[in-house]
């Protein structure tokens, strides 16, 4: 199982997010928390949602997922409980390219994430940022 760099991690979710005009942060896992009115610290406001909505619960709404295949052959995005809260996995990343453990995957990415809460990057795509 490969771990995608901080360079790649990046290219992707602007690749992903282009043209939205929405503001997103980073984590270190490939975890990225999309905000929709970025107003105040985007950072914190991000550790804050991936705090309570990161980590995994299973047997509850936390331990959910779906798996969305990029069309661009790229790898999936892994959703959750949250609907801003999404995590990239990179098409080498895992050694079985099911749907069930590609979501296993991206889920306990996210669970890294929602715990460690380390942020690489912050895209401020808001009016003041033009």
């Amino acid at each position: 199982m490969a771990a995608v760099d901080t360079e790649t991690l990046i290219d992707a979710w602007r690749r992903l997010l282009s043209g939205s005009g929405k503001s997103w942060v980073l984590f270190e896992h490939g975890t990225c928390v999309v905000i929709d009115e970025p107003t105040g610290e985007l950072a914190e406001r991000a550790t804050e949602t991936l705090r309570e909505f990161g980590p995994v619960q299973v047997a509850t709404s936390a331990g959910d997922f779906r798996v969305l295949e990029l069309k661009n052959g790229e790898g999936w995005l892994v959703t959750g409980h949250h609907p801003d809260v999404v995590t990239f996995v990179a098409l080498d990343e895992p050694a079985d390219p099911s749907h069930l453990a590609v979501g296993i995957h991206g889920r306990s990415k996210r669970d890294q994430d929602g715990t460690e809460l380390h942020v690489i990057h912050v895209e401020d795509n808001g009016p003041a940022a033009e």
